[in-house]
């Protein structure tokens, strides 16, 4: 079994197209969206959910009007200014760093466990689909993608699928890290403009670091062909296999309003080259 993610050092370089597309042609797969902050594979592959589960991770303060004293010890001792002059906890500020807690003398606050998203397993036309969604302005992302990600290779293992597809975060951050880890591959998704190879260079150093086999794939190639010719260089100095380029083309847009995968709404040169790409990163692999 190979877990390939896909990833992009910046947001709309066709990441997610891509990985939509893989699933449209890998056969006996898993699929996953570990771009929790901002999931939006489930808009192409419309899955229907079979379970689901609450996602919780932090803590925070609440603080008990009948025991408290009003001594104002846990004011003080806030860094984070979360406790009102009323002894009320502001649960978008608290920290959950137990110090209120500490200084109280009342035994008057508690800590309790945050719920910070919910997690699915889906059915899609393309196979099982696992993703999760993380609350508004909730942290910990890393956590939720460990756990998504470790229920994927539970259900791959059960139904001894082949692959393991991961749509991954643009960029380099926690997501990033947590979603690389145990893959067996990373394609890298490469707009041709100079942003988008500045910031795929960072994310193929994070990946180098993990020691996980890099490939690329240059998309909108012909929007600059100076820079996808330095693109192709970079990939060449760094031993980064390309597995191919992929014109500009408005039938992208179209599949995405219709939405489905490239694969399924047109069978032009477009998802021919990303066919081609399939079968080339298979080989490889």
């Amino acid at each position: 079994m190979k877990e390939i993610i896909i990833l992009s050092g910046k947001g709309g370089s066709g990441k997610t197209i891509t990985t939509s597309a893989f699933a449209a042609l890998a056969k006996n797969k898993v699929m996953v969206d570990c771009d929790v902050d901002a999931a939006d594979l489930h808009l192409i592959l419309h899955p229907e959910i079979k379970e689901s589960g609450i996602f919780k991770c932090g803590v925070t303060a609440e603080i008990d009007k009948d025991l408290c004293r009003e001594c104002g010890r846990c004011i003080r001792a806030c860094r984070f200014d979360s406790i009102s002059n009323d002894f009320v906890v502001n649960p978008l500020s608290c920290e959950g760093c137990n110090f209120c807690k500490i200084v109280c003398p009342a035994n008057a606050i508690t800590l309790h466990e945050n719920e910070s998203g919910e997690w699915f397993i889906s059915e899609s036309r393309f196979g099982p689909f696992v993703h999760a969604k993380l609350g508004i302005a909730e942290e910990n992302s890393g956590k939720l993608i460990a756990l998504i990600k470790e229920k994927a290779k539970t259900l791959a293992e059960k139904i001894s699928a082949d692959w393991i597809i991961v749509d991954g975060s643009p960029g380099i951050g926690c997501p990033v890290t947590s979603a690389l880890t145990g893959s067996s591959a990373a394609v890298i998704v490469i707009e041709a403009t100079q942003s988008g190879l500045h910031d795929a260079s960072r994310v193929i150093e994070v990946a180098k670091h993990f020691k996980i086999p890099i490939f690329a794939i240059i998309n909108k190639y012909d929007l600059n062909d100076k820079l996808t010719l330095e693109i192709e260089s970079y990939c060449t100095n760094n031993d980064i296999t390309l597995l191919g380029k992929i014109k500009f083309d408005k039938v992208v847009v179209e599949s995405i309003v219709a939405g489905k995968s490239i694969i399924e709404f047109d069978d032009g040169e477009v998802s021919q080259t990303i066919t081609k790409i399939w079968e080339k990163l298979k080989t490889q692999l």
